[in-house]
């Protein structure tokens, strides 16, 4: 890849708009699952999949799954996206936090974090 190229992607990266949203993780084989809430779900499971990797995820249930049934039994679910530019950043936070609430109700989930 040429230097412009490269250029060219880290711009359109640093220029790309996060979008807010739920996600679940499901582990098949124990049939739990977990929701939350991310500022910017599109990043969202790189990060989870990394501290889970590592062992340090800060969810230890979440955690003691992974190791008991090992990653390929996990799964990354975007459920909801909040894309409405009209709300402020603390209105999109209230709007994640009222939806959270929504998802562990209705899948009966568990907090990925918190």
């Amino acid at each position: 890849m040429d230097k412009a190229s490269r250029r060219d992607l880290l711009r359109d990266y640093k220029e790309r708009k996060a979008v807010a949203g739920v996600y679940a993780v499901r582990c098949a084989p124990s049939g739990e699952i977990w929701t939350a809430g991310s500022r910017n779900v599109d990043l969202q499971q790189n990060s989870l999949w990394f501290g889970l990797r590592n062992g340090g995820h800060i969810n230890r249930a979440m955690q003691a799954a992974w190791t008991a049934h090992g990653e390929a039994t996990f799964s990354f679910e975007v459920l909801e996206r909040i894309d409405d530019e009209a709300l402020t950043p603390q209105g999109v936070l209230d709007r994640l936090k009222d939806r959270q609430q929504h998802w562990l109700v209705t899948l009966g989930a568990k907090k990925a974090v918190g």
